[in-house]
């Protein structure tokens, strides 16, 4: 069997659209997204005057011309994973003055593109045989789960073990704390209890079962970010980077030894790790830039992994 795994393309268009290629691009059986697929912010494109508008982004202002210009500006947004939306500076000024309102925005615009996204999904990956399996991670929102069970050509994974072609997938996207209060994250001991209420629905051999389990194991390489402060400043000048991942999803894998544990979460961590007999790999992220990043891993049952690459594209 031959797989793809990437995650964490948080909201991005055009990262999207490559996952659903990337099964026939690479021939695999099997593509499996593995969590935080929704964006984070929204991006305000103001009308001044006539069809003169601006928007800022990244920091950066952009004044525009017209209705090509402002859709080109657009379409640049959703590629980096954000949520255009055009306004008047009045209604701009009202929507600042109303955090509930600007997060119900939010919330619609953000549902309205994963609805796109498995409609297009639906389209591209009828009458292929490929099975498409997505995880919603920590900072994706619960009602995304009723979107993705409504798709005819996406499973949801969360929560579940799957059979593919002899192997079974066992997934989880929730992490433990972090400094950001997202809405799927627990104490160790709630995420241990939720892992293996996952895992322990496994029936086949170690070298047949699959973990996908969104944040990485502690201490793995695979779990490294930058320290911050109480007020989220980094610590230390520099990168001084700290194992942040998961000391449950590490006992699990100590444990169950499955032959291969996907994960993500951590975008800067590209790479893999082995405990004990499990391959771990965190294919990173890249979303920002358009660029999907993978792992393509090719699995025949036998003691390890027959082989893998990381891909970038």
């Amino acid at each position: 069997m031959r797989l793809f795994f990437a995650t964490d393309i948080h909201g991005s268009e055009v990262c999207w659209r490559k996952f659903l290629n990337s099964g026939k691009h690479y021939e695999a059986n099997v593509i499996v997204l593995g969590g935080d697929m929704t964006g984070k912010a929204l991006v305000p494109v103001v009308q001044d005057d006539g069809d003169r508008w601006h928007a800022v982004l990244l920091e950066n202002r952009h004044d525009l011309s017209g209705e090509d210009e402002v859709a080109e500006f657009e379409q640049a947004v959703c590629r980096r994973g954000y949520y255009p939306f055009r306004t008047t500076p009045e209604e701009l000024a009202d929507l600042q003055a109303d955090e509930e309102r600007a997060t119900r925005l939010f919330h619609e615009l953000m549902l309205g593109r994963v609805e796109q996204w498995m409609s297009l999904a639906d389209e591209r990956l009828e009458g292929s045989g490929l099975r498409c399996f997505v995880c919603p991670g920590n900072d994706d929102q619960f009602e995304v789960d009723e979107i993705v069970q409504r798709a005819k050509n996406v499973e949801l994974a969360e929560g579940r073990v799957v059979d593919i072609d002899g192997f079974q997938l066992a997934s989880t996207g929730w992490s433990n704390l972090t400094p950001w209060n997202t809405y799927r994250e627990e104490d160790e001991p709630q995420l241990a209890e939720r892992i293996e209420n996952v895992v322990g629905q496994v029936t086949a051999e170690p070298e047949r079962t699959i973990f996908s389990l969104h944040c990485p194991p502690y201490g793995s390489g695979l779990d490294e970010a930058p320290e911050l402060t109480a007020d989220m400043r980094l610590k230390h000048a520099g990168r001084a980077p700290v194992p942040v991942g998961s000391k449950a999803v590490r006992a699990a894998i100590e444990e169950h030894q499955p032959t291969l544990s996907l994960h993500g979460h951590i975008h800067e961590c590209r790479g893999n790790a082995r405990i004990g007999r499990t391959l771990c790999i965190n294919p990173g992220s890249s979303y920002e830039q358009g660029e999907l990043l993978g792992a393509v891993i090719d699995l025949e049952g036998g003691k390890k992994v027959k082989r893998f690459v990381l891909t970038s594209g």
